[in-house]
């Protein structure tokens, strides 16, 4: 028996009475006149409108399909780029990926779901494409797998020759599929198709021309996968391809990066997962080798219905307890003053946090006495590990330097309501030009915490407002922070830190006490800068020399971010830079090779350069006045940081201009 939808009979009535009415239609064109265009089958077109055999771009709009035993059919109809009628049509092709017991499958051999072609190389026996009017074609496919009823996830291609192949449509997906989403794999992939990554060409859009990258895959990477021979090879039967796309998602995905952890599921998986088997789809990539106890324990709690693996991976791996501790606490530190000494002081302050209420927390009670430094394990009671503080150089809304920090004199006094005040009768020369401001770090152990590389923790970093030393007036601590709040843990989503001296939550903004313009910090030879050293750490000589990740004989290998296009910068800013904005004042830069702590580098150039950093391209900066390793003054001298740059980036690379950043980098979804 056949399976019919309603748009199947509304078209069936339309055309007894010798109109077309279904599908995604677009409004009633004037009688006479040509329809809206690039909508194939607009009620009212001219039958004499003109008609084209060629495009550059196919438009496809999908009018309907019907699924009947052995056979699917499929109306549309395409347009060329300008929405001309396309006639002529030779070329398309159908997949259908059948829902099953074992989720979705299409086999190679046509035994589950299957595929048809109509011209090309290698058509299909019986399958034909015929004309039913100017731009409307109906493709029949023979499909000895698929039954009347069969509820599939099917894709439709046309195009070749003259006729410009369309991009893959998704003319109609099951619901419950899947439960990661376009927008989790774009946080990373962003625009797919327009990468040079595998299978590139393969990014599917629905039939409202929206990309659906998740279903797209599943037309060939299903639940089932290919099944192998006891010799190794592959055979034809089972799924399509060998990597399910759970595998592709748990496995390949599993160790990608510093900081990421698979038991944040949330990451790709937006929905409730809810599987009913250990042994289903999903499970068993992961736990392939469970004791049958343990197996019988899992099995349990999975037959549940209510049961959400996302919840129960985030409970059992102890990540719910960082996420509590993340926004459970909070950290302040106060703005700098003298004390009768005259020595500049900030008092840091911790609270916990349960929705409006913030209690303070007494740092000195909780803390691991001064000096222990093993990190091994933690101190029952005292889960303060860490509570230090810095006061910085701050001119033209840039931190300029140390000030003042773990120094030999540094006085520490934990205070009766619980605060912690650090005093530094020392401070550095040659910041007579600054304004000062204060930043204080405490880190948190917890329940399983054990110190990894001696860095790992979980820190709230807290900045304060700047002090004028010669008037003393407050000056609003500000940066330019063009990043989004989760630019960074959409990838380091652990809760964790790379290093205790900042989170990765909020664009890493913790982290510019120490990765600032004034302070220079190599970075593995990325230069100093939080931009800088960003961009180099994920794409540019930093990436394979950070020690992130390592091969089987331990040899730095690059980060996985180098897989992703560099030019995609949407996955980490907000919107596009604003190359004008940003201060004309240089920025401390490690001598290449020499120790020399005196050399300086021009903003744009030193971000720039990270990725760009062919002598070429070094070349070009130069000769617009770019710099990155410039003798600009002896150390800390009090001058460098208000002297002006030379470079002129902006005059050709400023949004909006001849060669605009915008041109060459992707700045919007």
């Amino acid at each position: 028996m056949k399976t019919i939808k309603m748009c199947k009979i509304a078209l069936l009535i339309a055309i007894s009475m010798g109109v077309i009415a279904c599908g995604s239609d677009g409004k009633d064109g004037v009688a006479g006149q040509v329809g809206t265009p690039g909508l194939p089958g607009t009620p009212g077109a001219d039958a004499t409108a003109p008609t084209v055999s060629a495009s550059t771009v196919t438009n496809v709009e999908f009018i309907n399909h019907v699924v009947a035993d052995g056979v699917v059919t499929v109306e549309f109809g395409v347009t060329n780029e300008s929405g001309y009628a396309i006639t002529g049509l030779t070329d398309a092709s159908v997949y259908l990926a059948a829902k099953t017991e074992n989720g979705m499958q299409r086999s190679r051999d046509g035994s589950v779901g299957g595929n048809a072609t109509v011209g090309g190389s290698s058509s299909t026996a019986g399958a034909s494409l015929t004309l039913l009017d100017n731009g409307n074609y109906q493709l029949v496919a023979p499909m000895a797998g698929v039954q009347a009823g069969t509820e599939a996830l099917i894709r439709l291609q046309v195009g070749g020759g003259d006729i410009a192949k369309s991009p893959y449509m998704l003319i109609v997906k099951p619901e419950m599929m899947h439960t990661s989403t376009t927008e989790t794999c774009y946080s990373c992939h962003v625009d797919y198709a327009a990468s040079d990554l595998k299978h590139a060409g393969y990014v599917a859009l629905n039939t409202d021309g929206e990309v659906d990258f998740v279903g797209g895959c599943m037309v060939c990477h299903n639940n089932v996968a290919r099944d192998v021979a006891a010799d190794g090879t592959s055979l034809n039967t089972g799924g399509y391809a060998k990597n399910t796309m759970q595998k592709i998602g748990h496995i390949n995905h599993q160790k990608f990066e510093k900081d990421f952890t698979p038991v944040n599921c949330v990451t790709c998986h937006a929905e409730p997962v809810m599987n009913t088997s250990i042994a289903g789809n999903g499970c068993s990539d992961c736990h392939n080798t469970l004791s049958s106890s343990k197996a019988a324990l899992v099995q349990s709690k999975v037959s549940s219905s209510d049961f959400d693996a996302r919840e129960f991976h985030v409970n059992k791996s102890g990540l719910e307890n960082l996420q509590k501790m993340r926004v459970g606490y909070s950290a302040t530190t106060s703005n700098p003053e003298k004390n009768a000494a005259g020595g500049w002081c900030t008092t840091m302050s911790l609270f916990s946090i349960d929705g409006d209420t913030k209690t303070p927390v007494n740092i000195g009670t909780l803390y691991n006495k001064d000096g222990d430094t093993t990190g091994a394990t933690n101190v029952v009671g005292k889960p303060i590990v860490y509570a230090g503080a810095y006061l910085h150089g701050y001119a033209n809304e840039s931190i300029v330097g140390r000030f003042a920090g773990q120094g030999k004199d540094e006085i520490k006094t934990d205070n009766a309501d619980g605060t912690r005040t650090h005093c530094f009768p020392t401070q550095s020369t040659g910041f007579e030009k600054s304004a000062i401001m204060a930043s204080a770090r405490i880190s948190l152990s917890y329940p399983g915490w054990v110190q990894d590389d001696g860095k790992t923790s979980l820190s709230f970093t807290a900045y304060s407002d700047a002090i004028d030393q010669v008037s003393g007036a407050v000056v609003k601590y500000e940066r330019r922070l063009a990043v989004t709040n989760d630019s960074c843990t959409t990838c380091h989503n652990s809760e964790t830190n790379y290093h205790k001296n900042g989170a990765y939550n909020n664009g890493g903004v913790d982290c510019v006490a120490c990765h600032n313009n004034g302070q220079d910090r190599s970075a593995k030879n990325s230069a100093p800068g939080f931009g800088p050293m960003v961009h180099s750490m994920h794409w540019g000589v930093g990436s394979s020399l950070s020690g992130a990740k390592k091969d089987a004989d331990g040899n730095n290998i690059a980060n996985s971010a180098t897989k992703l296009s560099a030019v995609n910068c949407v996955a980490c800013h907000d919107e596009v830079v604003d190359l004008a904005a940003i201060p004309n004042q240089y920025i401390r830069a490690k001598a290449f090779n020499s120790g020399d702590q005196t050399k300086m580098a021009s903003p744009i150039t030193a971000n720039c350069f990270a990725c760009h950093n062919g002598a070429q391209a070094l070349s070009h900066m130069e000769s617009n006045g770019g710099e990155i390793s410039a003798e600009k003054g002896l150390g800390n001298d009090g001058n460098w940081f208000t002297q002006p740059a030379g470079e002129s980036c902006s005059t050709c690379h400023a949004e909006g201009r001849s060669f605009g950043i915008e041109k060459y980098h992707k700045f919007a979804r």
